[in-house]
């Protein structure tokens, strides 16, 4: 059988390379339509439990003025999972800012790092 190439669009994010697994999820931003915008962050992978979203934490420092020093503190955000991108529990994400998907995500995942890559490099 002859194989039909899927669009894959080209999102203008520098360093993101679209994923090589192909997806027909309307909410994909690599083969879908939903465009990205606004802030990159990065976090670890709390939850996948969740259909086509996961829970991720973000770290991060406050400054306490009164001791003139900084606190860690962290925080848990939501983001869409598309089917096409493969990622577990412990992964470090690139997540980008989008328009709304449902009431609490905001954002997509484009990339991810996974931890046994980072720890053999």
């Amino acid at each position: 059988m002859v194989q039909t190439k899927t669009k894959v669009r080209n999102i203008g994010i520098p360093n993101v390379e679209p994923p090589e697994a192909t997806c027909d999820d309307i909410h994909c931003p690599f083969h879908g339509n939903l465009s990205v915008r606004g802030r990159i962050t990065e976090g670890i992978v709390t939850s996948t439990m969740m259909r086509n979203t996961i829970a991720f934490q973000q770290d991060y420092l406050s400054l306490v003025k009164k001791y003139s020093r900084y606190e860690r503190r962290r925080s848990k955000k939501l983001a869409h999972h598309p089917p096409c991108i493969s990622l577990k529990v412990g992964d470090t994400v690139k997540v980008i800012e989008c328009r709304p998907v449902s009431k609490n995500v905001s954002s997509v995942v484009v990339a991810v790092t996974h931890i046994g890559e980072a720890q053999e490099e």
